[in-house]
């Protein structure tokens, strides 16, 4: 009787710590994040206990969310983010960096790929493409990848020419125009790359096109400010660049 009321013991003392410690995690992060927080979920939630809720949104659209403090335990925003930490809404100390991922080229399953090699095969394909598309990064709100496409354009002397032929997306799935025809070319984040009928040519040039970064922080409001912690390690572990990898980015920073 004593052994089984030991056991008992033992056996209510080892729930009630996995209760304390097994905690809902919230995190908000840009769409570029997607495939490899879908792919992380699971083994960080096997291995700490905790459930991750993730939102995942428009890089412009999440970056604001975490400037007006909304509640999130853990947040990844992409630079520049002075305004995230003048906020006072993240932990500074804990700024972490979790990956990068460049923009890359996309054409229909079949299709010739493009020379984009240098920026100047970059611009004659642009240039010679009917219609081609890429996330809306209009009004600070929008995708990150749209943001640096536009800088691209900027960079090659043609965003003004290339407007007539431009479809911006916001909501709808780029992948789909690029199969059903819509246009010749899809230019996104490779993580987000996702559709069996379409090749990736490959990267613009970096002289052209910086790979984005991806950092992570403990939020200062966080609810469960250890699962945060415990988050944002396995959000820079081993473990999480194998699913970087995976996703066509690189891991750390």
């Amino acid at each position: 009787m004593k052994y089984l009321l030991s056991s008992a013991v033992v056996v209510l003392t080892l729930c009630n710590s996995y209760s304390a410690r097994a905690d809902e995690v919230t995190l908000v992060a840009p769409g570029g994040m997607r495939c490899p927080i879908e792919r992380m979920t699971p083994d960080f939630e096997r291995k700490t206990g905790h459930r991750m809720k993730a939102t995942i949104g428009a890089g412009g659209a999440t970056h604001q969310q975490v400037v007006r403090g909304e509640p999130f335990d853990v947040p990844v925003v992409q630079p520049p983010y002075k305004d995230v930490l003048d906020s006072g809404n993240v932990v500074a100390s804990s700024e972490t960096p979790l990956a990068t991922v460049a923009v890359v080229v996309a054409v229909r399953k079949g299709d010739p790929k493009p020379d984009i090699s240098t920026p100047d095969a970059v611009k004659r394909m642009l240039l010679a493409a009917k219609a081609i598309s890429y996330p809306d990064g209009a009004g600070g709100r929008g995708g990150a990848a749209g943001v640096s496409f536009d800088d691209t354009q900027k960079k090659l002397g043609i965003l003004e020419q290339m407007q007539p032929k431009i479809k911006r997306v916001q909501g709808v799935s780029l992948m789909k125009l690029l199969t059903r025809g819509d246009i010749d070319v899809a230019v996104t984040f490779a993580s987000e790359i996702n559709d069996p009928g379409v090749e990736v040519v490959g990267p613009l040039p970096q002289t052209i096109s910086i790979p984005t970064g991806l950092v992570g922080f403990v939020s200062s409001h966080a609810k469960a400010p250890e699962a945060a912690k415990a988050l944002l390690s396995y959000l820079s572990s081993s473990e999480a660049a194998v699913a970087y990898k995976a996703c066509a980015m690189k891991p750390g920073r």
